[in-house]
């Protein structure tokens, strides 16, 4: 039914707010410090650590968050030198946020006699930038390698953005009674509360959106065959892609471009990396669809975006996307550009199916990811240390 927040087979003990338990939920309070390996405006991961900090301290816990660099945000950050210091005991709680490879927390974990929770994001595979960088494979290979030691610490907790986070611990051994489910934090509100500022907008109908930084397991240039496809029927459609581009992935940049010039669809397409709330706001409002084929999320909360703010989705299953997705757009296994561009042009002209799609999206993120969802989660989850 829309709005269900699915799991996946062998996860019935993770879905997002923890096991379901007759004694409920524990309000004491804990010392926990959070780790993380920088934090800045905007990011998925910051945003995530810091919505959560927010939350822990609401309910009721003593947060202290702990990074290398912070750019950007209100919270007071302290260096990780200072972490054990911090800790008073072996009820404390070290909850790292694991997103790149970082030695600091495989020695913190294997030292301190606290409790220890490991908060997922996913790390991209390497082999999505072996054409494209050597560097960005290094550090994904490197980022991965930790997994093995995370597994065999037997960490009290192991907390996933998603059930396809989690596969990576339980394929190493971890004890899925260890782990849970909760779905990212994030800015969707403060999104959804700002007035939308089109000014800058590209002309063009159907207006397809990609929001996502430029990178290999994005799948921009799948996107961009799709819209090839679609501009022979719809010579005024446009595609609006708005993300970031990591120099150190030039190359892959001036692939795309290339690959937009070799399509002849100069003229309809725009890569914008500089839209602020206003902007994404409005393009979410003026998008007919979201097109997602990205390769690998280990969440994807530009489709969270998009179902709050009423914007119909077209998807490819890969990774993390089916599930949170779950019904509330048209999900493909094939990303084949004839497909993706029939998609996106059915749910442009069908207000019928228009409807259906923007219905059940907002019925999703209100069951699974709004805000008190994902508090109400988090305190079932830390509440389960109490009893380690």
């Amino acid at each position: 039914p829309p709005g269900r927040t699915e799991t996946l087979p062998g996860y019935a003990s993770c879905s997002p707010g923890g096991p379901r338990r007759d004694r409920g939920v524990s309000r004491a309070s804990m010392r926990i410090a959070v780790l993380v390996p920088g934090l800045a405006r905007h990011d998925a991961v910051s945003n995530d650590t810091l919505g959560m900090a927010a939350a822990l301290r609401r309910i009721g816990h003593e947060i202290a968050v702990f990074a290398p660099n912070a750019s950007g945000v209100e919270e007071p950050v302290h260096v990780p030198d200072t972490i054990q210091s911090w800790l008073r005991s072996a009820d404390d709680v070290v909850l790292y946020h694991y997103c790149v490879g970082w030695d600091f927390p495989l020695a913190l974990f294997r030292r301190t006699p606290a409790r220890r929770v490991v908060r997922y994001h996913n790390i991209t595979p390497p082999e999505f930038f072996a054409d494209w960088s050597p560097g960005y494979v290094a550090a994904c290979a490197e980022g991965r390698a930790q997994l093995d030691a995370f597994a065999g610490m037997n960490c009290e907790l192991y907390l996933g953005c998603s059930p396809y986070n989690l596969e990576d611990f339980t394929a190493r051994g971890v004890d899925p009674r260890r782990c849970a489910v909760l779905p990212p934090f994030h800015e969707v509100e403060s999104l959804r509360a700002l007035e939308p500022d089109a000014r800058r907008l590209p002309a063009g109908s159907p207006l397809l959106l990609m929001v996502g930084r430029l990178a290999p397991n994005k799948a921009h240039a799948d996107l961009v065959d799709a819209f090839a496809v679609l501009r022979r029927t719809r010579a005024d459609a446009h595609l609006l892609s708005i993300g970031k581009l990591d120099p150190n992935l030039a190359r892959y940049g001036e692939a795309l471009a290339g690959l937009i010039r070799a399509r002849g669809v100069e003229a309809g397409v725009t890569l914008r990396q500089d839209a602020d709330g206003a902007e994404l706001r409005a393009a979410y409002a003026r998008a007919d669809a979201l097109v997602m084929l990205s390769g690998h999320e280990g969440f994807c909360v530009p489709l969270i975006e998009a179902m709050a703010l009423g914007t119909p989705v077209v998807a490819r299953a890969t990774s993390a996307i089916p599930w949170t997705l779950g019904d509330a757009g048209l999900l493909w296994e094939s990303a084949d550009p004839h497909l993706i561009a029939t998609a996106a042009l059915r749910v442009a002209d069908d207000a019928g199916l228009r409807t259906c799609l923007v219905e059940r999206g907002r019925a999703r993120y209100a069951a699974a990811f709004a805000p008190a969802v994902l508090e109400r989660g988090l305190a079932a989850s830390i509440a389960r240390l109490a009893h380690r």
